[in-house]
């Protein structure tokens, strides 16, 4: 399939993907900014580095924007801030995937959001959150931190430490529901629940495993040992899944993904994965394709 055909397909056989600046808080602090969507269908094209043409995209780690602040070093799988690339702007309702380290003592000051969800996932050090309804917490590696921005919400996050960095995932979903009252919530895993098999660690039930979020999304966290197979099963039909290589190496539907490396996948009723290191830590992102 070619990319006038699939851009084609995206707009008018499986419904049109369009976002616009109302759809998320457009921010010109050139750190927390994302642009409006346009109405381009998918935006997951496929591309000739993927095994799987047709149905799959493959964002290699060193092919990702990247943004030095000096106190920030950010690296965007998706367009943000001052990285625009009109073909990686989202994946679905998948808009943004920051892999973010920030110096000691340093952070993001008091900032808006609106109408979007926001899953923050700590990977090393201690991360102090302060937000507009009083919340304050700190999160850690290990920890799942989500907001539903709604309404709209102000927020702060610094590295709590003077001495050590912090590294943590910042991703971003947009809704189902807009203008919806802002919450906040946060979970400490039990990561044995991760060993050599995939722990749910986000879904739409709020009274199911892990956090929760206005989307039909479900995220999943797995720690392999070297050469364990595993199968993952869409949880709603029509979802597609975007896995990042946390740590490792392994292969997904014999696509071979190294350590911080994204690949995407839809039209799937199943996923077959392969650890191929010891130690391979691998996040599932399952979410709509379309809104």
């Amino acid at each position: 399939m070619d990319r006038k055909d699939f851009l084609k397909k995206g707009l008018l056989g499986t419904g049109m993907f369009v976002a616009t600046a109302s759809l998320g808080n457009t921010m010109k602090n050139e750190i927390d900014e994302i642009e409006p969507l346009e109405p381009i269908g998918y935006n997951h094209l496929p591309n000739t580095d993927s095994k799987i043409k047709d149905n799959s995209v493959i964002h290699k780690a060193d092919s990702r924007g990247k943004a030095d602040h000096g106190w920030l070093v950010s690296n965007h799988t998706f367009s943000f801030a001052n990285y625009h690339n009109p073909e990686r702007m989202h994946f679905g309702v998948l808009r943004v995937l920051n892999d973010d380290k920030v110096e000691a003592g340093r952070g993001f000051g008091t900032h808006p959001h609106d109408n979007m969800e926001i899953i923050s996932i700590p990977l090393e050090g201690d991360l102090e959150h302060k937000d507009s309804m009083g919340n304050s917490a700190i999160i850690r590696s290990g920890d799942i931190q989500v907001m539903s921005a709604g309404t709209g919400i102000m927020h702060s996050e610094f590295n709590k430490n003077n001495d050590s960095l912090v590294k943590f995932l910042q991703i971003w979903v947009y809704p189902n529901k807009r203008n919806v009252t802002p919450r906040y919530d946060q979970i400490t895993l039990d990561k044995t629940k991760g060993q050599n098999q995939f722990q749910q660690i986000l879904s739409p039930n709020a009274n199911d495993e892990g956090v929760w979020i206005h989307q039909d999304a479900w995220f999943h966290l797995g720690n392999f040992e070297n050469n364990v197979e595993t199968n993952y099963q869409i949880k709603k039909k029509g979802n597609g899944v975007y896995a990042f290589i946390l740590k490792g190496s392994a292969e997904i539907e014999g696509q071979k993904v190294e350590t911080r490396d994204g690949f995407g996948i839809w039209d799937i009723a199943d996923l077959n994965i392969k650890s191929t290191t010891e130690d391979t830590e691998i996040l599932l992102m399952e979410v709509p394709m379309t809104m």
